[in-house]
């Protein structure tokens, strides 16, 4: 595409959101429409008003989201999964290329997400859109190749700002770990008497500070033990993973499916 994809961007007062708007490559990227709750006290003002990046886009609440995807190339979503379950039925029925990080949607919410969008437009949905994290999940799943009495173990740290726990991306390589190993139950903390069997793989959190993210896979063997961790210097990793992930999803014959960021980079889990 000759002109920068016109990107309209929901949850755009939020953290990512803003991040979005001032990483975004003026070259590639062209925010024309920005939406907010209804009660943010920024609908009404430019994104630029607002500190959050160059964009003349005045933010508006939700009642315009329909309009705003009839002028865009691609919606990037981060909000509350609250709001992304209701925007939903508007986005699918916009048809427009479709990139979301919200997290904390319920597995049944996610299931109903994919079958919403499936066959109406390319979507790319992930937990954690930093290239580096994704790494990290495919390589988790590789931990099949050790013998049976490695134990694994996910920890993850997060900002005490932080709602979910454990975070969409220890989730998602959890899922990645208990298929590879074979795990049914999942511990997310021990006290007391609480002796480790067999079945269970260990996810625990923590939370504190301006903690960007980390993530590390421990797996514990009777004579070593391997780790394999990630660490987010800062949220603009997570920025430029959406927007690379917005390029991706536009690019001309891209199938009208729902993709996760595996898809984008080419890898294979």
């Amino acid at each position: 595409m000759s002109r920068p994809l016109r990107v309209c961007l929901v949850g755009a007062t939020g953290r990512m959101g803003t991040l979005i708007s001032r990483e975004a490559p003026t070259d590639r990227f062209d925010v024309t429409g920005a939406v907010a709750a209804q009660d943010d006290p920024g609908v009404g003002k430019t994104l630029r008003e607002l500190g959050a990046g160059p964009s003349p886009a005045k933010v508006s609440p939700p009642s315009a989201l329909a309009g705003l995807l009839a002028k865009s190339d691609v919606c990037i979503s981060f909000t509350s999964a609250q709001a992304e379950v209701a925007n939903l039925p508007v986005i699918a029925k916009g048809a427009v290329p479709y990139v979301s990080g919200t997290t904390g949607l319920t597995p049944q919410q996610r299931k109903d997400a994919n079958s919403a969008l499936a066959g109406r437009l390319p979507a790319v949905i992930a937990s954690n859109f930093s290239l580096g994290a994704n790494l990290l999940i495919a390589m988790s799943a590789a931990l099949k190749a050790l013998p049976s009495g490695f134990d694994v173990s996910i920890v993850e740290a997060h900002h005490s700002g932080k709602v979910d726990a454990p975070s969409g991306t220890a989730l998602s390589i959890a899922q990645e770990v208990s298929k590879a190993r074979g795990y049914t139950k999942t511990v997310n903390g021990r006290s007391g008497a609480s002796k480790r069997a067999p079945e269970e793989l260990e996810v625990f959190s923590l939370r504190g500070g301006g903690t960007p993210g980390i993530h590390t896979v421990h797996a514990f063997g009777p004579h070593e033990m391997i780790t394999l961790e990630h660490l987010a210097f800062s949220r603009s990793a997570f920025a430029l993973g959406a927007l690379h992930a917005a390029e991706w999803v536009t690019a001309e014959g891209r199938e009208p499916r729902v993709y996760g960021m595996a898809d984008v980079l080419g890898l294979k889990l």
